[in-house]
């Protein structure tokens, strides 16, 4: 294939990429959007591979076959419950793989000679793509981690981090200036070798030091380093289509974790320099708040048959017990007896931006019935009855009535405004944030214990 054919199929693919994001915008042009950016993909790798400045295509070939194998069996094996961890940790492969093509581009670039400005400008594309590669490896590792549960929620508090991290970037910058101006190989290795350890550490320290009610967030901006990490390694390699690409998921994820931080009422750069996060403490113990009532899912289906309206806000808590099929039946059941019943989904509910939505999806809840916070907030005091399925920090009052809260200023769902809140959940456990929620002791609250799911069937049995 000619340098000709493979530009103008570059530029196939990155138009299909743009109209894939276009696409999944929507709900509704989110499955074509899917189909643009496999499309756009498909094109890009087939003109890679039969261009004329790649060699070795056999070894490339079995390298994808394994890798694809690998991705298919992941896709069928892993729950949708478990798609940010999966996300997190294919994040961590992009740095890995902009680790190792700065790497190799700095060993070999060729061979040709380069004018001292080329030279010095390559070399500040290979330490760069180094080093925001190094960064979203460990720090995807340990965002996989905290989703998992193999690492605690809580922040990392180190004495003075916010030097450490200070300080992690101003030797990284002496060392761009040795790595650049030196002539030595040996200082050039050693001072390349130094910042992949500072920027693997900065990596890990930089996520650890964000709590579990921002991983949202976290997983967003590591999209977009991940981003940019690929845009990096798309100047090392002098491709094209890898430098858009790259700018686009960057960009893209930037935007993401600014809009989610605005509906959290967070700092974008506090959240993304480690600096929000709780001690995992949380607002006061239960008995401190008063008692809380009990409610069986036979009085919860007797209330839901006097209810004209009735909105259900799920959580993470929904996605774990896989209650979102029987939840659509109740939806089902509930609008067939004439009673208005909506969603309403938080920016941050679940998480992975989005997550709720995709969920509610595959259950084939109606899309127009599904609103986001804003939508539905000021309805909630027009409500005969909630149902809090899964949710905790998204529906905490304390957000906006004690200042001291390290939810404070978040928005959430006003639920506590209704005439009638049932919540579902396991135990009296705080949330993923480590707060406790003054919602479950108010007066117009009752408490359905057990295992979502079954909950929701018990109650579908009662209808």
């Amino acid at each position: 294939m000619s340098e000709g054919l493979v530009t103008a199929a570059y530029i196939v693919a990155a138009v299909l990429f743009i109209f894939s994001l276009a696409g999944l915008s929507k709900h509704e042009t989110s499955r074509q959007g899917n189909i643009f950016g496999v499309t756009g993909m498909a094109i890009a790798l087939i003109a890679t591979i039969l261009g004329p400045d790649t060699g070795h295509v056999g070894w490339i070939i079995v390298a994808m076959v394994i890798g694809g194998a690998i991705g298919i069996h992941l896709a069928r094996k892993v729950e949708m419950t478990e798609m940010p961890e999966l996300v997190a940790i294919l994040h961590s492969f992009v740095g890995l793989a902009a680790v190792l093509v700065g790497f190799n581009s700095y060993l070999d670039h060729g061979g040709a000679p380069m004018m001292p400005v080329m030279e010095n400008i390559h070399l500040t594309e290979v330490f760069l793509g180094i080093f925001i590669g190094a960064v979203t490896f460990t720090g995807s590792i340990v965002a996989f981690g905290k989703l998992r549960g193999k690492i605690s929620s809580k922040p990392l508090m180190l004495p003075n981090r916010h030097k450490l991290n200070l300080a992690a970037l101003v030797v990284s910058a002496m060392m761009l200036i040795i790595f650049v101006r030196t002539d030595s190989a040996g200082w050039q290795a050693f001072a390349l070798l130094v910042m992949t350890v500072i920027a693997l550490a900065f990596g890990w320290h930089l996520v650890a030091s964000i709590g579990g009610a921002d991983m949202p967030v976290v997983v967003s901006m590591l999209n977009s380093y991940s981003g940019w990490a690929a845009a990096a390694a798309g100047f090392m390699l002098s491709n094209d289509l890898l430098i858009v690409t790259g700018a686009l998921v960057g960009s893209s994820g930037a935007i993401l974790s600014y809009i989610m931080c605005k509906a959290m009422n967070r700092s974008f750069i506090s959240v993304i320099a480690g600096g929000f996060g709780t001690d995992g403490g949380s607002t006061g113990e239960a008995e401190e708040m008063g008692e809380y009532r009990e409610t069986t899912a036979e009085e919860v289906a007797e209330l839901l048959k006097n209810s004209t309206s009735v909105i259900i806000t799920p959580g993470y808590g929904m996605a774990v017990a896989q209650a979102q099929y029987p939840v659509h039946d109740i939806t089902a059941r509930l609008r067939a007896r004439g009673i208005k019943v909506r969603f309403g989904i938080h920016p941050v509910a679940g998480r992975l931006p989005g997550h709720m939505n995709v969920l509610l999806a595959e259950a084939k809840v109606p899309y127009d019935i599904v609103l986001e916070m804003d939508e539905i907030n000021e309805d909630f005091s027009d409500t005969d009855t909630v149902l809090v399925i899964g949710a905790n920090d998204t529906v905490n009052p304390a957000a906006q009535e004690d200042p001291r809260s390290p939810i404070a200023g978040m928005p959430v769902l006003e639920v506590w405004k209704a005439q009638n809140v049932i919540v579902f959940k396991r135990s009296m456990n705080t949330g993923y944030a480590g707060v406790q929620n003054p919602l479950f002791f108010k007066e117009n609250t009752q408490m359905l214990f057990g295992d979502a799911k079954e909950s929701v069937d018990n109650i579908l049995r009662a209808l």
